[in-house]
């Protein structure tokens, strides 16, 4: 699959390469997302030497990072390095010989860190010193959000304050599936939106195998031998430290516990130990904490925990509880479970896609009176209804209080005139006093509208899949 996305990144990285002084830049995010891909493209823009780490021990890391720069700088590998401080010390001496400036990339720093402890504070010396001396570019980069965050983010970390671009990768855009998959029809983009997420490891095998998006889901995924049966399980294994002992929870919340209370009585524990694994889930990128909009969520009381990854909702709605079904099935059989829990599971993917993209429309692809809107969220209250998405407009005028129906077929006269009515007649819901004053703005989403409606002004604003992902 082609290079997709990472535009700004990229950008922001070749910026710091172009510097004269050279500095640190800080690369994370999940497993899969992408960050491997997103430095080796920066190191073949700029003449770079990418390493990687393992968990081998420290004698055999420097090894290998010594075989890498002497691509680089020959000769390097002809040395035994007794520890990190010689061989990043001798790095910096060659580069500023042969005028090479980097960029310098350090994968996976957390495993360096399990077999060396000392690494932090002996990269910390080193880019104070002789690779700023050196005019040294440097990245470190990691899939271990808990410990990347730990050695940049906090106030003790030893390279904090250093690093002159903190990158934070986050999922591709739905925006960019249609390149990935060939494809513009909106059925499919959000099929496989539901199914894959935004992650490119899975865009790339689903992309490779042939079918409908249901098809490639049960090769993939449902089938005991396909490549991410059991993704999951490994991902959570090799995050540093594992995170193998927040299975339960995911397995609680994707089988419907979203309250603290529900996840604890599911998992058999008291609900005061659920935050710290919780908090470890939510930075990992699997779960997300939901609070009504309009409340602060430091305060809110009201939160629920879903999880947020689309293609981790599917596997522990499908797979997780019926492995045993899967194991001896068919096909056929497979597909046909399937089919019968997905219609839910993308129900929930198009109402989360319409507001995540719900801000990030390009003003030329939305219809009249639709924006632009700031952060939209889901509002709840007791008894009260539901508001699948609300969000008010960038200039603090407007509150759109939104639908979202999910429908394979696109919506027909009749179907969008029932909606619709079911949609003017719901009460507003009881918003915080600032929002009283906003002009209210219905809006019905949905994917697709068959060729001979029209959307004429009727008190809903009608958003489709189009429009949301032009």
């Amino acid at each position: 699959m082609k290079f997709l996305d990472r535009g700004e990144e990229l950008s922001r990285l070749d910026r710091l390469a172009r510097r004269s002084g050279g500095g640190l830049a800080v690369v994370y995010g999940r497993r899969r997302i992408g960050k491997t891909r997103l430095l080796l493209k920066w190191c073949e823009r700029n003449d770079g030497l990418y390493t990687v780490a393992d968990q081998s021990s420290a004698d055999i890391q420097r090894r290998y990072f010594a075989r890498e720069a002497a691509r680089r700088l020959p000769g390097f590998a002809d040395v035994d390095y007794p520890d990190w401080r010689s061989l990043l010390a001798r790095l910096s001496s060659e580069a500023r010989a042969s005028r090479w400036r980097g960029p310098i990339v350090f994968d996976e720093l957390p495993y360096l860190v399990l077999s060396s402890p000392e690494i932090p504070s002996v990269l910390q010396h080193w880019i104070d010193h002789d690779a700023r001396g050196a005019g040294l570019v440097v990245a470190v980069a990691g899939s271990s959000q808990r410990m990347m965050q730990g050695l940049t983010l906090s106030a003790d970390a030893p390279l904090y304050g250093r690093a002159r671009e903190l990158l934070q990768l986050a999922p591709l855009d739905a925006v960019y599936l249609t390149e990935a998959f060939g494809t513009r029809r909106i059925g499919d983009l959000v099929e496989h939106h539901a199914a894959w997420g935004g992650i490119p490891r899975y865009w790339e095998l689903a992309a490779d195998e042939r079918g409908t998006p249901l098809q490639r889901i049960e090769r993939l995924v449902l089938d005991p031998l396909g490549p991410l049966h059991r993704e999951p399980d490994r991902l959570l294994l090799e995050d540093v430290p594992s995170a193998v002992e927040v299975r339960p929870l995911l397995d609680a919340i994707g089988s419907g516990a979203h309250r603290v209370s529900e996840i604890a009585g599911r998992v058999g524990r008291p609900a005061t130990s659920m935050s710290r694994p919780l908090d470890r889930l939510v930075g990992m990128g699997l779960v997300r904490r939901e609070v009504p909009f309009g409340e602060s969520e430091k305060k809110s009381r009201r939160s629920l925990y879903k999880i947020g990854d689309p293609f981790f909702r599917l596997w522990f709605r499908v797979v997780a509880p019926n492995r045993a079904t899967l194991a001896s099935g068919t096909s056929r059989t497979r597909l046909d479970l399937l089919a019968g829990l997905w219609p839910t599971l993308m129900a929930s993917a198009w109402e989360e896609l319409c507001r995540w993209r719900l801000p990030r429309q390009r003003k030329s692809a939305t219809p009249a009176r639709s924006g632009p809107w700031g952060p939209a969220g889901r509002w709840w209250k007791g008894d009260c209804p539901e508001w699948d998405i609300v969000a008010e407009s960038t200039d603090g005028e407007k509150l759109l209080l939104g639908e979202a129906k999910w429908s394979k077929k696109p919506f027909t006269n009749r179907s969008l005139a029932n909606e619709i009515r079911t949609l003017v007649k719901k009460p507003i819901p009881d918003l915080p006093a600032k929002y009283e004053r906003l002009e209210v703005v219905r809006a019905l989403f949905v994917p697709e509208i068959a060729a001979d409606v029209r959307r004429r002004r009727t008190g809903c604003l009608v958003v489709t899949g189009r429009d949301l992902l032009s």
